[in-house]
């Protein structure tokens, strides 16, 4: 059966490559029917940091990736934290030395630091330089009488070439001369990962490790070490570094790189898990759709996909897939609440993005109305001022007429909706565009025959007959869409940038709408 884990260190946050790699691991296993694991690998104990351990499994818990065997999980492999397990880890360290696969190293931080200082400066490449492996049996007990601290290294045989095959990297092979006589149990008893990792993915029976490139120079250790020990190595596959745009590794010196970071930012679940499965995966062929929910990416993965360089994180991707989930998560909302209202509803999603649900009755139209804007205005709230809130039947239609921009960052709201609330000064030279052919006399000219058309407009809850009521302006004076619309969003905005003209005076209503209008006019006539 496949079993895969994740096992990372409890010493601080949930980096969002290690979210990858577990994405991985689930991946892979739920695909091919296996287990999934989660082990906690907490030897490093100065590192150690309170609350790690439990927010790691909130992190994964909140991304939907249902361990089957883990803390609070048990199964007959556990315990599932690898503190708990030292005595295993001691007793494999001293079969190792019993074999002759292991050595006492008795050497000081002293002089490590200075053997290392002297392969520095002579340009080599940082190893133990064996020192211990020579100390005669009488020199040894002589240590050990004295109480001399020491630790249990792995003996290399230098001789010797490991060789396996990687599941994306293909064959690889490293000479035992480059592979350090790691440590594997440490002066204080508790093992290195090196050790306890072999130990528990092998008593846990660990078909696959995939872990992240930065771990391929170690294999060649464990492999030795399983060896050593006499068992058959699980199957791995070194999935690529999460880079910068610059191709540098991805670091906090350079953005955000803790899952709680992009929870915070309102990134979606399924936008962050489909985002960093395409990161350094791909399904392969003309693939339109990007957008996978976790099931989906179940029934896609495969090793074989998977890239040996590096990948890009790109957060303008990241955000584009987060506004396409929150759409369609959106969308998904609506449907379900207008068919609870009418079972047979005519649902038509409109090309340009908008959401348009047609009811018979007028009463069924209005209470999904109100729904739509009570989700909309959920998923603003905490970034609405009070006073913007204080009228919510004016903020139903404001909000309306910003959907997608809320629904591509909501966070921004308040700056995007401030103008319905304030008649912002503004220069007279808003209202013209010279692209367009809008120049004083036309803004002119435009504004006055939409506000005769607007006073005689009876319904004005109506986006379009709103529109409609706009065309006939245009008939009647000769002009392109953009000359009359123009300087007609531009009087109701005072913005650059905005909503649509039509969205925006049914908005704002019939008599707000006028008074704007009439103002931008006096503008006109100061030119």
């Amino acid at each position: 059966m496949v079993r895969t884990r994740f096992a990372p260190s409890p010493t601080g946050y949930l980096h969002i490559g290690g979210l990858r790699t577990a994405l991985y691991n689930y991946l892979y296993a739920r695909k091919h029917g296996g287990k999934f694991l989660l082990r906690i690998e907490d030897t490093d104990q100065k590192r150690y940091v309170e609350g790690a351990t439990q927010h790691i499994i909130d992190m994964i818990n909140w991304a939907g990736l249902d361990f089957d065997e883990g803390p609070g999980k048990e199964g007959d492999v556990g315990p599932y934290i690898q503190s708990e397990r030292t005595a295993l880890y001691q007793k494999h360290a001293y079969e190792l030395l019993e074999k002759g696969h292991a050595y006492r190293c008795f050497c000081t931080a002293e002089r490590l630091d200075e053997m290392r200082n002297t392969q520095v400066a002579q340009k080599k490449a940082p190893m133990y330089d064996r020192h211990c492996l020579y100390l005669s049996e009488e020199e040894i007990q002589k240590k050990l009488a004295e109480g001399a601290p020491f630790v249990i290294r792995q003996k290399v045989p230098s001789g010797d070439v490991v060789k396996f095959k990687d599941l994306i990297r293909g064959n690889v092979s490293f000479s035992g001369k480059t592979i350090d006589d790691q440590v594997l149990l440490k002066s204080d008893e508790f093992p290195t990962y090196h050790l306890a990792n072999v130990v528990d993915d092998h008593y846990m029976n660990i078909s696959h490790v995939i872990r992240g490139e930065e771990w391929l120079p170690s294999t060649p250790k464990h492999i030795l070490l399983y060896q050593a020990f006499g068992w058959t190595p699980p199957e791995f596959a070194h999935i690529p570094l999460l880079l910068n745009k610059d191709r540098s590794k991805l670091s906090k010196r350079q953005g955000d790189v803790s899952v709680e970071d992009y929870i915070n930012k309102g990134y979606t679940r399924e936008a962050l898990l489909n985002f960093i499965a395409f990161l350094g995966w791909h399904p392969g062929g003309a693939q339109e759709n990007e957008l996978f929910s976790l099931e989906e990416l179940i029934n896609n993965f495969s090793m074989e996909k998977v890239h040996k360089a590096g990948a890009i994180f790109d957060i303008e991707k990241l955000d584009w897939i987060n506004w396409q989930w929150n759409r369609r998560n959106y969308h998904e909302y609506l449907t379900k609440k207008a068919k609870e209202i009418d079972a047979n509803v005519n649902i038509e999603e409109l090309k340009k993005g908008a959401f348009s649900y047609n009811f018979n009755d007028t009463n069924n139209a209005a209470a999904f109305f109100e729904i739509r804007t009570n989700k909309l205005i959920e998923m603003c709230e905490e970034n609405l001022p009070a006073e913007m809130k204080s009228n919510k039947e004016k903020l139903r239609k404001i909000l309306i007429s910003v959907e997608e921009k809320i629904l591509r960052d909501s966070k921004e709201i308040k700056s995007q909706i401030d103008f319905y609330f304030e008649d912002k000064p503004y220069e007279k030279d808003l209202l013209t565009h010279e692209k367009m052919n809008v120049d004083l006399e036309v803004a002119k000219n435009s504004l006055l025959a939409i506000r005769e058309k607007f006073e005689s407009l009876d319904d004005f809850n109506s986006e379009e007959k709103i529109k409609n009521a706009l065309m006939e302006v245009v008939e009647k004076l000769g002009y392109k869409n953009g000359q009359v619309l123009w300087p007609l969003r531009a009087a109701l905005t005072g913005e650059q940038f905005s909503p649509g003209a039509f969205e925006v005076a049914w908005a704002l209503g019939k008599e707000p709408s006028l008074g704007r209008i009439n103002k931008a006019l006096i503008e006109l006539e100061k030119a």
